[in-house]
């Protein structure tokens, strides 16, 4: 089902809530606004704000005194309604321009912070990637929503990497993707994430759009090889276009064009060693479908809209027949400035380009 994007009058400025409150004071200080959002999570935040004015009947600084922009506290950003960015305070940075007011600005991550900031090593003995992810999100106090699929491993290591790190190894060898949406840890296939799709036509609610179609990245096929050791005996999988077939939409693969253009152009995987033909599998799939998702990749300007968020699809209208069509976002940034108001980047991917007329 696609939705109509509202194309009445639109909230020009977002409000921001400290400690989960409210507060209009900063709201009508904020000077520029960055929130970026992409498919290896840790989605963070920069909210630039005046910081001289009217403190006690003096002019002084605003918010030195660290009594409402302090380290960790909860800061969140509002459109509408609709939250576009949950996190908490990391970092200050104290901007003193010449002949110019001074500025501080906030900058801010999601719960994902806590595991960028733990790092292990250790073993996990016969367990799935699910099993892991279920373990960490449990570890940092997160709940879990974990709904991937994917091969039960003899062992995995994590060697010296941040809980983050590790988390983004593993969703990445079962094409997943993983984030947080409060306190929960979500992790997904791709095929499985839907933030649901809008449409957008170019001139209206598609300000800007630059494409490429490239081949450079497509593989007719990817093979994984290694060694089963409970069977000793060779592993051998080749992954090829047909894991596609669900995700073009009529469109013509990148894998398609390249065979008829250039002719057979395999991959061979070297760094992954698979114990199972199961981990063969995953990790051969893996590899391909990441490729072959990014034979066009578009990057835009659209009219900003609380429901454009990584995992949503847009179905971009007046493009041409080549590029009309649904495109995966892949990241998000929502922007404010005084110039040009709110408005919103993303990168757009999909595997396959549209047939010519």
């Amino acid at each position: 089902m696609v939705n109509e994007p509202d194309t009445g009058l639109r909230v020009a400025r977002p409000t921001l809530y400290v400690a989960e409150q409210e507060n209009t004071a900063l709201s009508g200080g904020l000077l520029s606004l960055l929130i970026v959002e992409n498919t290896s999570g840790l989605y963070r935040c920069e909210a630039l704000f005046g910081n001289w004015g009217n403190v006690h009947n003096r002019l002084d600084f605003l918010y030195f005194d660290r009594t409402l922009l302090e380290f960790g506290k909860a800061f969140q950003v509002k459109l509408d309604s609709a939250t576009i960015f949950d996190g908490k305070i990391m970092g200050l940075e104290a901007h003193f321009p010449e002949g110019e007011a001074p500025t501080l600005a906030v900058l801010a991550e999601d719960r994902l912070q806590d595991l960028r900031m733990t790092r292990r090593t250790r073993t996990f003995v016969d367990v799935s990637d699910a099993d892991v992810l279920t373990q960490i999100a449990n570890e940092h106090g997160l709940s879990p929503q974990v709904n991937v699929t994917g091969p039960t491993h003899k062992i995995l290591a994590q060697m010296n990497q941040s809980d983050l790190a590790f988390m983004r190894e593993r969703v990445r060898a079962i094409d997943a993707e993983v984030w947080v949406e409060g306190k929960t840890l979500k992790a997904q296939a791709r095929v499985r994430r839907n933030g649901g799709t809008l449409q957008m036509t170019y001139g209206n609610t598609l300000r800007e759009f630059c494409v490429l179609a490239d081949l450079a990245g497509q593989r007719t096929s990817v093979t994984v090889s290694g060694w089963d050791v409970a069977s000793k005996a060779d592993l051998k999988y080749e992954a090829t276009a047909a894991i596609l077939s669900g995700e073009l939409n009529g469109d013509s693969s990148g894998v398609s064009i390249l065979s008829s253009a250039f002719g057979v152009r395999k991959e061979a995987l070297a760094h992954t060693v698979p114990l199972s033909s199961q981990e063969a599998q995953a990790a051969a799939e893996a590899f391909f479908r990441a490729s072959a998702r990014r034979f066009v990749v578009g990057r835009g300007v659209m009219e900003t809209d609380s429901r454009l968020r990584v995992g949503t699809y847009v179905d971009l209208r007046g493009l041409g027949p080549l590029f009309n069509g649904k495109y995966y976002l892949s990241e998000v940034r929502h922007r404010f400035d005084g110039v040009k108001g709110i408005r919103t980047e993303c990168i757009a991917e999909r595997p396959g380009l549209g047939r010519a007329q």
